[in-house]
């Protein structure tokens, strides 16, 4: 496994108040780092979540944050594609956790959701993933037991599984966007609102790019950037454009897309990944600006710096990104299974296991999910190992749902209301009243998790699994 390229990051608000930024590592450009050079990481990584500080507004350190580690965000994991990777999960908060890798196709074994699939890990405890991820791409990791809460408190990161050939960047930049729920004085506020629970979810108030606000990272002039955007928060739906460089959208949600398409109001929900390659500004010293148009207020997220003599690329030096080995579904002989996204006025017992919020204001198939528990629950559909499937997804509320499905990989067909990409995911935001048509082919045992991303719609109902058997 492998370190991500080393990186000058300054945060433009620490430096305003007079205060350097703490960085991890050495403090180089990330275009100066040849890619040989990135150092090894242990062959087991151990994630250790725990209560922590940091600051997430300047000055005012932010208490009671969860990470995988002493200070500062989770360590961005680095592995090949087909590499072995190997974690040991030891528990040090005072509740139970786990792990679910987002997006990885893996053992159901090792998917993280308590009950369906793993007991959970409670403190002091050790689980072991060991796994060696089949796609290149841009994933992440975070709990799957009491997410609400410990998602919103920071816990999960960051999962880049590099191409087995170097695709040709002159740097490579990941960026963990989070949108926290804090007060004026750098504190947690109420994680969530039932009114907006009810609704398109509660909405944070300070806006990050890997736990800083407006993070500048130092590239080579006139060079191609890859930047990698993960939504890892609870509830936004970024509407991510680049100012001051050219900029063109490469690959979706571990993806890459047949041609680069340019960046128009496109958008990154709850658990969605996007790559953009970006071309530097040939003059030393300009700045390229990855704003935020998801509210009335633009927000900038993170901001590039040219350093140094052009490199003089072209966006078209790159060739586009090898495909992944996704089996595809045989649209001939495909079954066709109707899943509704749904409100509902039923109520469900509480749970005890892994949080709960109290209430049940959604449902799959008219069903609300109970909430992490070991009684036994039906999944929402069997499917047969092997055999191809179309899902048509039907959002039958007012509000935006991201629905993630673990464990299997999908290709969107169509939508009765909109052009989509050509494109395998394993997550895709159903707009308000839209039919999205997905295909798959069933090919990996097991029950998987199938739920909204937005983490509040996910733990008051809009949960279920499908069974391949």
């Amino acid at each position: 496994m492998k370190r991500s390229p080393a990186s000058r990051c300054v945060d433009r608000r620490s430096l305003l108040a007079g205060a350097a930024a703490t960085l991890s590592g050495a403090a180089v450009a990330a275009s100066l780092v040849p890619m040989w050079a990135r150092r090894r990481l242990p062959n087991r990584v151990v994630l250790e979540p725990r209560e922590t500080e940091f600051e997430l507004l300047a000055g005012l350190p932010t208490t009671s944050l969860f990470s995988y580690t002493e200070r500062g965000p989770a360590p961005e994991l680095r592995v090949r594609q087909g590499e072995q990777l190997s974690v040991l999960l030891r528990n040090a908060l005072d509740e139970p956790t786990t792990i679910h890798w987002h997006g990885i196709r893996l053992s159901n074994a090792l998917d993280g959701v308590p009950f369906l699939t793993q007991p959970v890990v409670n403190k002091g405890e050790t689980f072991d993933y060991t796994f060696a991820p089949p796609d290149a791409g841009t994933y992440w990791y975070h709990p799957h037991c009491n997410s609400l809460v410990q998602l919103s408190r920071g816990l999960g990161g960051l999962l880049i599984v590099e191409e087995a050939k170097e695709p040709g960047y002159d740097a490579d930049i990941a960026l963990n966007l989070r949108d926290w729920r804090l007060g004026p004085d750098g504190q947690f506020i109420g994680f969530y609102l039932p009114r907006q629970t009810a609704r398109a979810g509660t909405f944070g108030t300070v806006r990050t790019a890997n736990w800083r606000r407006e993070p500048i990272y130092d590239v080579a002039s006139g060079g191609l950037v890859r930047l990698r955007l993960a939504a890892t928060d609870v509830t936004r739906v970024y509407r991510p454009a680049v100012e001051g460089a050219d900029a063109v959208v490469i690959a979706l949600d571990g993806n890459p897309l047949g041609k680069p398409q340019p960046l128009d109001k496109d958008m990154i929900a709850p658990g969605q990944r996007m790559d953009l390659t970006i071309r530097m500004p040939d003059e030393e010293g300009r700045t390229v600006d990855l704003r935020d148009h998801s509210s009335q207020a633009t927000v900038t997220l993170a901001r590039l710096r040219s350093v140094g003599a052009s490199r003089r690329r072209n966006l078209r030096e790159v060739a586009a990104l090898p495909s992944n080995p996704i089996p595809e579904a045989d649209l001939t002989s495909a079954s066709v299974i109707s899943l509704e996204f749904t409100a509902t006025a039923e109520q469900i017992a509480k749970s005890t296991f892994c949080g709960d919020l109290g209430y049940s204001f959604w449902a799959v198939n008219s069903k609300p999910w109970p909430g992490s528990s070991p009684d036994p629950v039906a999944p929402l559909v069997e499917l047969k190992l092997g055999r191809s499937y179309i899902l048509n997804l039907h959002n039958r509320t007012p509000h935006a749902h991201p629905i993630h499905l673990h464990g299997m990989s999908f290709r969107l067909l169509r939508s009765d209301r909109r052009e989509l990409p050509s494109v395998h995911t394993d997550t895709v935001l159903v707009l308000p009243d839209e039919r999205i048509d997905v295909a798959l082919v069933a090919d990996n045992v097991g029950d998987w998790l199938l739920h909204c991303h937005v983490i509040e719609h996910q733990e008051t109902g809009m949960t279920g699994f499908v069974r391949v058997s």
